[in-house]
């Protein structure tokens, strides 16, 4: 088993690796890949050292599975190269989530559409992975008609430099600036570009994602998402409104016996998700748990998820275990 971690060095593909070796995933020869300029740079692995290699190099190695964290362009000019030679990519990047042709898979929701033609598998935005994980047994039960959706996302999010520039303000040091504006002791309305309709490009996302992994283009999404000087993870207040009416009880009951989904909703106690507590955790916490009252058949909930984790690397390892344990790797 062959597998190849492309942008090896970045924290997503850093990331990628831990998570690889916590899982003990059943690999016998790991390729590290990145772009020219990284070529040569050193990668641990289960205490040995493993060189970075170049695209080329690692395609000519035929790779059974590899598990790219790039950037879209890399994935545009590169993924369909290792699908040619049979290796099977998963995507960390936006380059192929909404082509028809590709599937959009969160595997406690939707796994099941996979087949073993599928040699470029998407991996969905971190903020769209941790809602949907939410929403999705809900839908079956109750029947989603809207939902209205307010993130506060880490800067780990954005990436080392956004995680510098944090730590920098903090320290009282100049440097580079990920954004337009200091991120410390403030929060900035825009995570990505404006498109055509002021919404942000991951606004828009988290609308166009939710639909095709749920499989349903009926349910309503709108987004507002906000950067926040956080570390651990998203943070997302989601209000959802059914078709059909809900026994507040009931609704917790099957969350808690939800795959991937920790309930933390004792409010006697305090007890709620909080990014501080989900960092380095693969589970989506759920909590502040509550009818909304201004409305019928409506529920207001807080959703908490490591970004780098379950939205992002653990979820693309998830992906890559599914294949495996249903033989869907030619």
């Amino acid at each position: 088993m062959k597998i190849a971690v492309v942008g090896a060095t970045g924290l997503v593909g850093t990331k990628i690796l831990q998570i690889l070796e916590e899982r003990n995933f059943p690999l016998t020869e790991l390729i590290p890949v990145a772009t020219e300029k990284s070529i040569g740079q050193k990668v641990k692995y289960k205490g040995n050292e493993y060189s970075v290699l170049g695209m080329q190099t690692a395609i000519s190695m035929k790779p059974d599975i590899a598990l790219f964290s790039a950037g879209g362009s890399t994935s545009l000019e590169w993924a369909p190269r290792f699908a040619e030679v049979g290796t099977t990519v998963i995507d960390n990047s936006s380059a192929w989530r909404m082509d028809p042709n590709k599937k959009l898979i969160v595997p406690e929701v939707n796994a099941n559409a996979l087949t073993a033609k599928d040699k470029i598998i998407a991996n969905p935005n971190c903020s769209t992975i941790q809602m949907v994980l939410v929403l999705k047994p809900l839908h079956l039960k109750y029947k989603i008609k809207r939902v209205v959706v307010s993130t506060y996302q880490s800067v780990t999010g954005t990436g080392k430099k956004a995680v510098d520039q944090l730590m920098n303000e903090r320290n009282g040091i100049s440097g580079p600036m990920a954004y337009a504006y200091p991120i410390d002791l403030n929060l900035i309305p825009q995570i990505d570009v404006f498109t055509d309709n002021d919404y942000t490009k991951e606004e828009m996302k988290m609308v166009n994602e939710t639909k095709k992994i749920m499989s349903d283009d009926n349910i309503k999404v709108t987004a507002t998402a906000v950067r926040v000087p956080v570390m651990g993870g998203h943070s997302e207040s989601v209000n959802i409104e059914f078709e059909h009416e809900f026994d507040l009880k009931e609704l917790v009951h099957l969350l808690e016996n939800s795959q991937g989904i920790v309930v933390q909703n004792n409010v006697a106690n305090f007890e709620y998700p909080m990014p501080l507590n989900a960092h380095n955790k693969d589970a989506v916490f759920v909590g502040r748990i509550r009818r909304d009252e201004s409305q019928a058949n409506t529920l207001n909930c807080w959703i908490v998820s490591d970004n780098l984790r379950k939205g992002a690397a653990t979820n693309a390892v998830q992906i890559a275990e599914y294949l495996i344990h249903h033989g869907l790797l030619n």
